[in-house]
């Protein structure tokens, strides 16, 4: 695939690092590079695949020469749809056959170095703790989280011209720090509750209170600016955020 030396995994911690970060690289193309990942499954060529990289990168190409392949492959021609069903829904289908894939990768990694049932059993509730790239794609996740604290959320979006959260755990408050009295503080206490199980709408990862983070004002999804590349600086002086899922959508013919 991207011509590196076999990585096999071999206890359960590695294993499950393989996991999250070709996991990531699947979350990557289907969101922060939708658009290039589009434009790569283009219909008129051979089957595709799309796979999750060991370094968090992803890659779509044809499937393995060798039979049977080193690793279990990949849903087989997933360009093929691209144009006989809507985006939204196209981009869900790959996300649900990544979701079997990575499975299928961890457990024959699980399989072939002699995982025990204890084994397997710890593994499978290591992944099962992150959301499926399904929930994170099509927003399912990010509901979950909402549906946890519905007061909270709406206090928050009556806040309507704030987009990054950094140090202090304030998701959609104003970007200028204001004075707090006891009551703000009470409400920031709320909020980091609330938002400690939102998602990175690229990586995945949960939000923690010491990393700067922005909402996209058009799908409403959270993301590290480490990951789209938004710095808190530069978030002074964005009148209105797109994430660049967004901001694709909008620029395609």
């Amino acid at each position: 695939m991207d011509g590196s030396q076999p990585y096999n995994p071999r206890t359960i911690e590695e294993v499950f690092r393989d996991f999250k970060s070709r996991r990531a690289g699947i979350i990557k193309a289907l969101t922060t590079d939708v658009e290039e990942f589009y434009q790569r499954c283009d219909p008129e060529k051979e089957n595709l695949c799309l796979y999750g990289l060991p370094n968090e990168q992803w890659e779509v190409t044809l499937p393995a020469e060798e039979v049977p392949p080193e690793l279990p492959e990949p849903a087989l021609g997933i360009n093929f749809a691209r144009d006989g069903m809507p985006e939204k829904d196209w981009l869900a289908l790959v996300a649900v056959h990544g979701d079997a894939w990575l499975l299928a990768v961890a457990f024959y990694f699980g399989a072939r170095f002699g995982f025990d049932k204890a084994d397997r059993k710890r593994l499978f509730n290591m992944i099962n703790d992150l959301p499926t790239i399904f929930e994170v794609v099509s927003g399912v996740a990010k509901k979950q989280v909402k549906d946890k604290s519905t007061v909270s959320n709406s206090s928050s979006k009556s806040k309507s011209n704030s987009k990054a959260k950094g140090s202090e755990p304030q998701p959609k408050y104003p970007k200028a720090s204001t004075p707090k009295d006891d009551d703000e503080e009470g409400l920031d206490e709320e909020d980091e509750e609330e938002h400690g199980d939102t998602l990175c709408g690229s990586c995945g990862e949960n939000y923690a209170s010491d990393e700067f983070w922005i909402c996209c004002d058009i799908c409403e999804r959270w993301f590290h600016g480490s990951c789209v590349k938004i710095t808190p600086a530069r978030a002074e002086h964005i009148k209105q955020y797109k994430c660049p899922a967004c901001t694709n959508k909008r620029a395609r013919p």
